[in-house]
């Protein structure tokens, strides 16, 4: 990802808090084809619903560690598996085998929209010299992933029977707003048993952490003011968020600016 400073977001916690509102992230893996009958793509990319754990909640700087899980019939899944088993052991594959090679996982924000050059009330009609966009919000997680794809081992069983009850639990309360929620041991037994040697685990330790959030703060105040008046004008949901975000970082600017005069 291009990040550029004046859209670049460095603050750890508020990469962290990005993700917790915006689970569901982009794995990309670069995996060699293993399978014998099966020809798969080198650079495969699955959405995949995440949890984010700190080991240490009160280091405001410590990178986070994200968990998630993949149907085992998904190509991208097959690749992953094929590499674990072809170049780790037996043992180190039935307690969760780290892959050589990074992977990274892509958030977006849900608030991202075409900006028209007939925004730029100021710039537009003095020098015509401006141009479309699209503004959006992104945070990219790179890191080493640990996979569980043995299901006859303990500690897959133990992985997947967490990680499916963590994110349920998560996404009833957080997402939902559920108080009387839905739990896993609400179905069968055997149905989970079932269902879960169906999908393997991924637990990714994050090494590096970035993100962007592109806002129009490129342009001038003037300009900016005018974004914003044109987003809200669209009377549409995601305009108003547009507007509000658009805003909101423009606030941040002049605040820093003030303080630093």
């Amino acid at each position: 990802m291009y990040l550029r400073a004046i859209h670049a977001e460095e603050s750890i916690p508020l990469l962290r808090d990005f993700i917790v509102k915006n689970p569901l992230g982009i794995l990309t893996t670069a995996l060699a084809s293993r399978g014998e009958n099966e020809e798969r793509s080198f650079i495969q990319s699955s959405h995949i619903p995440w949890i984010l754990d700190v080991k240490d909640p009160s280091d405001q700087n410590a990178l986070p560690t994200l968990r998630g899980h993949i149907a085992r019939q998904n190509p991208q899944a097959k690749s992953i598996t094929d590499e674990a088993r072809a170049t780790g052991s037996q043992k180190q594959v039935a307690e969760g085998y780290t892959l050589k090679d990074e992977v990274l996982i892509l958030f977006n924000g849900t608030a991202h929209h075409y900006v028209t050059p007939k925004f730029y009330g100021k710039t537009k009609p003095e020098t015509g010299k401006v141009v479309p966009t699209w503004n959006y919000s992104a945070v990219e997680a790179y890191g080493r992933a640990t996979v569980w794809v043995d299901h006859a081992a303990k500690e897959t069983t133990s992985f997947l029977q967490k990680q499916i009850r963590d994110l349920t639990d998560r996404a009833e309360h957080d997402i939902m707003g559920y108080e009387k929620s839905w739990k896993v041991d609400d179905a069968p037994e055997k149905y989970i048993e079932i269902m879960s040697k169906n999908i393997i685990g991924i637990e990714v330790e994050v090494t590096r952490l970035g993100g962007k959030s592109k806002m129009s703060q490129e342009m001038s105040e003037g300009d900016v003011r005018h974004v914003v008046d044109g987003f809200r004008g669209l009377k549409t949901e995601v305009g108003d968020e547009m507007a509000a975000t658009i805003d909101g970082k423009l606030t941040q600017r002049l605040s820093k600016q003030k303080s630093t005069a």
